[in-house]
């Protein structure tokens, strides 16, 4: 872990400043050079993601399968698609945006929090004494934030399926019939905005780090690509609590009969969430991926990026 960690240190500076830093200076944004590190490690971070996908995951689903693959041109298109959201979401560009604009809202609440006497609540500090046999705090409080940002998200996930409003947004997400390591970030990008809001609060809120923040990303996000698979895995049966598995979340996927009527396997990275809220389903699935639109031959989500994004926006005006 120590070489990793080196290795990456010495590439993370090496295209800081042999890249990012000149790139800057030329065109006047010598003031950004701190935000603009971090983004860098950002990047560094996507293109190692994007590298385990394409190399190691992407391959898998060759052997097994859990759906048999037919090629075809809409197929192939529906896949490419996917992999142009991760692109967006792994290389930073999503957060390049985020930056520019929900930036300034941030710095201007947690510096009003920071004046209130509201800034963090250290929740791994507050929790470790209560633990006797904890000796390494650092893994503990970054599992216990894994913990408590992955309830949020079952959550949040649930929201999205119970509101009709933000199904329409969500609905992006499930109109994929095809799910492949790249379809985790097959998202509407209002929808992305909310759940980094939400998350971004939640985390500054319980005092985690921005580098810890940073590798709970990176880690939820992995884990998230694995989930949506075409692999038939599954982790038997007690690891299965544990961590959600492709299997157990392709069943979240299979077409519904009404939108918005999913009722089981909302966990998006621990499905003890699913289990203590009888919410639950470790059934093989056994109907294919989609939506009830589709299934009803009506495939009217949008064939591209940009029209899936106004085809989202027109559902949510008219709320459907």
């Amino acid at each position: 872990m120590d070489t990793l960690s080196l290795w990456f240190g010495q590439m993370h500076t090496a295209l800081f400043e042999g890249v990012v830093q000149p790139l800057l200076f030329a065109l006047g944004g010598a003031a950004y050079l701190e935000d603009a590190y971090l983004g860098t490690a950002w990047l560094m971070l996507g293109l190692v993601q994007i590298a385990i996908l394409a190399l190691v995951l992407a391959p898998l689903q060759a052997f097994w399968p859990d759906e048999p693959v037919q090629p075809s041109a809409q197929r192939r298109r529906a896949v490419a698609v996917d992999v142009l959201y991760t692109l967006i979401h792994r290389l930073g560009l999503f957060r390049v945006a985020l930056f520019f604009t929900l930036e300034p809202l941030w710095n201007a609440l947690f510096g009003w929090s920071a004046v209130a006497g509201l800034d963090g609540w250290q929740l791994d500090q507050w929790l470790a004494p209560l633990w006797p046999g904890v000796t390494d705090t650092a893994l503990f409080g970054f599992v216990l934030y894994l913990v408590v940002l992955d309830f949020v998200d079952y959550w949040f996930h649930r929201g999205q399926h119970r509101l009709r409003w933000w199904w329409a947004l969500h609905a992006v997400h499930h109109s994929q019939q095809h799910l492949t390591v790249w379809s985790d970030n097959r998202n509407h990008l209002l929808d992305d905005v909310l759940r980094d809001v939400v998350l971004v609060l939640v985390a500054r809120a319980i005092g985690v780090a921005p580098a810890q923040f940073m590798l709970l990303v990176v880690l939820g996000q992995m884990i998230e690509s694995l989930s949506h698979a075409n692999l038939r895995w599954h982790w038997g049966p007690w690891l299965r609590y544990l961590l959600v598995s492709p299997r157990y979340h392709r069943q979240h996927h299979i077409m519904a009969v009404e939108p918005g009527t999913w009722g089981h396997n909302y966990a998006v990275l621990l499905p003890i969430w699913d289990v203590l809220l009888g919410t639950a389903r470790f059934a093989a699935p056994t109907a294919p991926s989609g939506i009830a639109d589709q299934q009803q031959g009506r495939d009217n989500y949008g064939q591209g990026f940009w029209a899936q994004q106004w085809l989202g926006l027109k559902r949510l005006a008219a709320r459907e």
